[in-house]
């Protein structure tokens, strides 16, 4: 790594409290520490080198502090910005705010992103998706681990962190898909 993947790599460990230097694009001692820092807390292996495991987790972690930093903006249907989101909205917009890639609609997101995954192997920022007012994927959400997603609520009028054990989505729950390797 150099220049300005290291200057991405320092920013993204700034932004998630594990470097608190000048991003100057250089891969030294500080950042190498850093990188350390932020595998230990991981479980993963500390070795400073910043591989598929750790860049994964990284880009996890700003997901999901990207998708927390929306709780409580608006629920607004058709909606995919700042201003308001519907479901699929959210997730169209924190994916790519992140450079991941998925289509915009909760039943294009099922059938058309990532690899399916079973209930019992969810991980960190996988979509969860459930039959809500309609048959079939009519509501998403993005998995943040502890059983919970977070996503944009019609019923609740915001953004909001829900149980997977929570009756209404339980009896709901159809599917997920892992759209980050």
């Amino acid at each position: 790594m150099r220049g300005s993947e290291v200057v991405r790599l320092q920013n993204d460990l700034k932004s998630l409290g594990y470097f608190w230097a000048n991003s100057t694009g250089y891969f030294g001692s500080i950042t190498k520490q850093a990188v350390i820092n932020y595998q230990l807390s991981k479980g993963l292996v500390a070795d400073g080198i910043v591989g598929k495991n750790t860049s994964r987790e990284i880009k996890l972690d700003k997901i999901i502090k990207t998708a927390k930093s929306y709780q409580g903006i608006p629920y607004v249907w058709g909606g995919a910005s700042p201003s308001g989101f519907d479901c699929s909205g959210f997730i169209y917009y924190v994916m790519q705010k992140n450079g991941i890639t998925v289509p915009r609609t909760s039943s294009q997101q099922y059938y058309n992103a990532g690899t399916w995954v079973s209930k019992s192997n969810l991980k960190r920022g996988d979509l969860v998706f459930f039959t809500t007012y309609k048959a079939g994927p009519s509501h998403v959400g993005i998995y943040i681990g502890n059983n919970q997603f977070i996503h944009a609520s019609s019923g609740s009028g915001k953004i909001i962190i829900s149980s997977m054990s929570n009756p209404y989505f339980a009896q709901r729950y159809i599917g997920a898909k892992r759209v980050i390797s």
